[in-house]
């Protein structure tokens, strides 16, 4: 059996919805974003730095959203939701789903803090604003990647269960402005989706 360590609205949240979209059964194990909770021994000893998500399977303790998709997508996924590596869409479905963090997460993660995490004292209005602009230039590709397709290689796939979600949040974050159309669409086909709303509301 599956079991998921996850804390509401963060990134394992996308490891509820790939699970839910591939039907399989798992124990999620909910913890509270506060580090007496994250930060606590037991929780250390699966996460070093005390973070979410974290996935069990059997002896396999694994965590970073990335390397768990691709786990369960290799382990247990029975070739659905990834196309095969002799696949012309295979480079183009690694590309988006690397960009994920690579690229659009790391000036989300700056908004977050200067907007959420940080306290007031400690904000920069510089480096919030430097963030913002970085966050909508590099959403504007995957705005154009959308333009003549539904979800981001055709069909949908974990691509779009990493790089969705984090629109999702880009989206939230006010980002998504309304000259994006493609990613404004994308967005509500993946609020859509069952999976994601349990995902979501987990």
């Amino acid at each position: 059996m599956l079991t998921l360590y996850h804390a509401k609205n963060t990134r394992s949240a996308r490891i509820i919805w790939l699970l839910e979209e591939l039907g399989l059964d798992y124990d999620l194990v909910a913890l509270e974003f506060h580090p007496k909770s994250l930060k606590s021994d037991e929780h250390k000893a699966r996460h070093p730095l005390g973070r979410v998500p974290v996935l069990e399977d059997g002896d396999v303790t694994l965590f970073e959203s990335g390397a768990i998709t691709q786990y369960v997508l290799a382990r247990h996924a029975a070739g659905k939701m990834a196309p095969a590596a002799d696949s012309d869409l295979f480079p183009s479905y690694l590309q988006w789903f690397h960009y994920t963090e690579g690229t659009l997460m790391p000036p989300i993660n700056t908004i977050v803090t200067q907007t959420l995490l940080l306290p007031p004292e400690r904000r920069s209005e510089d480096v919030l604003g430097m963030a913002q602009r970085l966050a909508k230039k590099v959403l504007e590709p995957v705005n154009e990647q959308l333009a003549d397709k539904e979800y981001l290689i055709g069909d949908f796939s974990a691509a779009d269960i990493m790089l969705g979600h984090a629109v999702f949040v880009s989206d939230r974050l006010q980002l998504v402005g309304d000259n994006m159309e493609n990613l404004k669409n994308y967005v509500a086909r993946i609020k859509a989706r069952p999976a994601f709303q349990k995902a979501i509301s987990a």
